[in-house]
């Protein structure tokens, strides 16, 4: 029974550390509903006024989720300077409050100062987000000179709260956040390898599910490693440290993609195209047959599950003779003599599983330290030499500095102009509506500029902003119909909305939205001022200030969608030449180069780009031909990604695998890859640009490779084979983004 319920608790767990890795929405909501509750709850005992209550605890909300900082000094800082500039907000709002034409004036400059403080980091984000958030409280619950007093104490006493929680309650160290996303790592790879079971046998009128599936885990996987790679910094002891855990990640991240393509080559009737597992929606490729062979079948079967189990316990501090069993079963698969007899296509799944267990095994070393190495096989045994090897040939490097910008060129100082200009349009226009609630069209102008860098990503958010409050306010409606006068049913209920929030805010905006102003339908009620009329205000409101800073961002300093895109476009294209150029120059015998940090940098330029597309991807665009472009690009250069993060990881093999030795014939043969690239990110740049793309002989034929070549000989099978899908990707890159192709030679 015990171990029935061990076996529970773990999945349980799993499943909550895949569904929200790192507990980062978790420890949010907890953080925010426990400040809430403590300052409530505190200023209930001293008897003050609902009005203060409600302001206490929007303090206590503020104060706790404006804070952005990772480690627990810094933090700490920027809570005790948050308070001043909490006082002085609400200070000044208390006295301008009546004076109209200075409050709105103060209140627009008061904007400006708070978005132009994000050049300052997180610091300067947090200071200026509390100092307008405060000021809205004023305005929310009407402070006065005479309730200041009791208003500067509740805001105090919100902020101790704040940091009850934060460090003592519900304390988040960057050591402990970490652990976390490992432990959420691990959770995401297992449930990917359980989908890629699925993959084994799902029958032809069900593959389109289980792809979608697999591409769904692929990606979920890739997230949980960029995350990680996020908090490496400040969760490891020192760069060596970092550097260790990133490369294992980034082994097990590439290890785990390529099983998934394999096992899809193998049930297809030819190689499957990389593309597939990027380009959302694309068709399943033909199925060669309803199962695979009997005893090949089993056995992958066997293996998968297996390798599955061995992702589960990597790092739960189990042990045994069993698992160690597995464990060098797989290891073995590395070996060309160890492999069973099958078609040359479940033999390279077995090589697949072979090279996951090796990243499940170097991903236990470099987290939890050496491990007992007694039951070792022979396989085992150089796989733990090769990944000491590396281990001790990782060093630190130096990163570049970017140029900044200045002026109005700077993200900062242009978004505070925008948004000064908006906010200004959303006073003058929120007062027409209403003089009492105009102050919701200036948040709403705020939010929508809140981490967004162009016109179309404003109309995005701004769009998914008034669908979200169109349907909370029905929800606010039926939740203050069934709570009446019941102040603390009420209260309890705005504490599970507010978690609620918090918990759904990085999964969907409109969800956010949603829950934010069902919470509001129950503080008006908690203010007295409840009524249909309030709420359909709130619509309106919402509606003028997404137009508002629609109108401020495309009129103002304007940022144009497709000059935003083809910028991070530049950008990706720029890193892919970097890491192709570097991963196949030291392929090619040259010096070694920090590539898992130029791969990790190509990772987070396209995740840019990724979400600087989504008001071209959005199903409410009418331009359907540019949308399913740009998904194109985007899952197109997903393919290069992953090819030349692949290409990357196996480049830094060399200096500690006498089994890859570098073939000089790779530069040239690779070169034609690099132009190209070069060539798309100048047209992308220039579209008057008159070079064109380059096609020719494959890079196989140009290294002279043919049939007999050794599968794992000194220059793989599978660089060849990354180095081709990676030029043909580049060259598909051309027609969708207006390149002309030069017509093969000859």
């Amino acid at each position: 029974m015990r171990a029935a319920g061990r076996a529970v608790r773990a999945r349980l767990r799993d499943r909550v550390a895949a569904s929200d890795p790192g507990l980062l929405r978790l420890t949010a909501g907890l953080r925010t509903v426990g400040a809430i509750a403590l300052t409530v709850a505190v200023l209930s005992l001293f008897g003050a006024d609902v009005h203060i209550l409600v302001a206490g605890a929007i303090a206590a909300m503020v104060a706790t989720f404006a804070i952005r900082e990772k480690q627990l000094g810094p933090q700490a800082v920027t809570l005790a300077l948050g308070l001043p500039v909490a006082l002085a907000s609400v200070s000044l709002g208390a006295v301008l409050n009546s004076r109209v034409v200075v409050g709105d004036a103060f209140f627009v400059v008061l904007i400006f100062c708070a978005v132009y403080g994000r050049r300052f980091g997180d610091r300067g984000t947090a200071l200026g987000l509390i100092g307008f958030q405060v000021y809205f409280l004023s305005l929310f619950v009407g402070a006065t000179v005479e309730t200041l007093p009791e208003l500067c104490g509740a805001l105090a006493l919100a902020f101790c709260s704040s940091a009850l929680m934060r460090f003592a309650v519900v304390p988040a160290t960057p050591t402990g956040v970490l652990l976390r996303l490992r432990l959420a790592f691990r959770a995401r790879l297992a449930q990917l390898v359980s989908v890629q079971l699925e993959l084994l046998d799902a029958p032809a009128e069900e593959m389109d599910k289980v792809l979608k599936n697999l591409r769904d885990g692929t990606a979920r996987l890739h997230e949980t490693a960029m995350m990680i790679q996020g908090r490496l910094e400040e969760g490891t002891p020192d760069e060596s440290a970092a550097r260790l855990v990133q490369r294992r990640i980034a082994d097990a991240e590439i290890a785990a993609e390529r099983l998934g393509l394999l096992l899809l080559t193998a049930r297809t009737a030819e190689r499957a195209d990389t593309l597939t597992l990027h380009l959302p929606g694309a068709p399943a490729p033909t199925i060669t047959g309803p199962d695979m062979p009997d005893e090949a079948g089993a056995t992958l079967r066997r293996d998968l599950l297996a390798l599955h189990t061995l992702v589960l316990r990597a790092g739960s501090g189990d042990a045994g003779t069993g698992l160690a069993h597995v464990r060098n079963r797989l290891l073995g698969y590395r070996d060309e003599e160890n492999l069973p007899p099958a078609s040359a296509a479940l033999q390279d799944v077995f090589r697949g599983i072979g090279e996951s267990a090796r990243s499940v095994l170097g991903l236990r070393i470099a987290l939890d330290g050496p491990q007992d190495e007694s039951d070792d096989s022979p396989a085992t045994a150089r796989s733990r030499e090769e990944l000491d090897a590396e281990d001790a040939a990782i060093d630190g490097g130096g990163e570049e500095a970017e140029e900044e910008q200045t002026g109005l060129r700077r993200p900062t100082t242009r978004a505070a102009v925008q948004v000064a200009v908006g906010s200004s349009l959303a006073i003058v226009g929120g007062e027409l509506l209403s003089t009492q609630r105009w102050y919701w069209a200036v948040l709403t102008c705020w939010i929508v500029f809140i981490n967004t860098s162009s016109t179309g990503e404003i109309l995005v958010k701004g769009y998914r902003r008034l669908l979200g409050t169109v349907f909370g306010v029905v929800a606010g409606i039926v939740l203050a119909g069934l709570v009446g006068n019941h102040t603390w049913t009420a209260f309890a209920l705005v504490l599970v909305l507010i978690f609620a929030m918090f918990y759904s805010a990085p999964l969907s905006y409109t969800l956010m939205s949603f829950f934010v102003t069902a919470m509001l339908g129950l503080l008006y009620t908690l203010l007295h001022t409840y009524s249909l009329d309030v709420l359909v205000l709130r619509i309106e409101e919402t509606a003028l200030g997404a137009a508002c800073g629609v109108v401020a961002a495309a009129l103002v300093l304007p940022v144009q969608t497709d000059r935003r895109t083809n910028e991070l476009l530049g950008t990706v294209l720029e890193r892919l030449a970097e890491v192709t150029e570097a991963a196949v120059g030291q392929l090619s015998g040259g010096p070694a180069d920090e590539l898992l940090d130029k791969a990790r940098d190509l990772d987070q330029a396209l995740a840019d780009l990724r979400a600087a597309t989504q008001p071209l991807t959005h199903p409410v665009t009418p331009l359907r031909t540019r949308r399913n472009t740009a998904r194109y690009v985007v899952a197109l250069l997903e393919t290069c990604a992953y090819h030349a993060r692949t290409l990357a990881a196996t480049a830094e093999l060399l200096p500690t695998h006498p089994s890859i030795a570098a073939d000089p014939r790779l530069r040239g043969a690779a070169g034609r890859t690099v132009r190209n690239i070069e060539t798309i990110a100048a047209r992308v740049a220039d579209e008057h640009a008159g070079a064109q793309v380059e096609v020719g002989p494959s890079i196989a034929s140009l290294l002279g490779s043919d049939a007999g070549t050794p599968r794992y000989g000194r220059i793989t099978d599978r660089v060849l084979r990354h180095l081709e899908r990676l030029d043909e990707a580049v060259v598909g890159l051309a027609r969708p983004l207006g390149v002309p192709v030069a017509a093969p030679k000859g």
